[in-house]
């Protein structure tokens, strides 16, 4: 699993280079993890298997082994804390 939130202050992680293993290519920089990274294991876990699911919340529900309702409110919990970490756009 790749890291996000640093075990010191808790902060954001920041991805500073990429390496290509095939020619060594290095491309340096300080540069944002993709938005869905940023999220915990499970939250990333969650959308993984509701995509799975076809996007069913029914399918979730029964997957998970919850209430519709229960699982609507994990996916309304998702969406916020996407919604956080999204760039504000003008």
């Amino acid at each position: 699993m790749l890291p996000c939130i640093c075990p010191s202050c808790q902060s954001q992680l920041k991805v500073k280079s990429l390496k290509c293993e095939n020619c060594q290519t290095e491309v340096a920089g300080l540069y944002d993890l993709p938005l869905l990274a940023r999220l915990s294991l499970d939250d990333q876990q969650f959308i993984l298997q509701f995509v799975k699911c076809s996007g069913s919340l029914k399918d979730m529900a029964k997957y998970l082994n919850l209430s519709y309702p229960t699982v609507r409110n994990l996916l309304d919990d998702i969406i916020e804390r996407l919604k956080k970490e999204e760039p504000k756009t003008k």
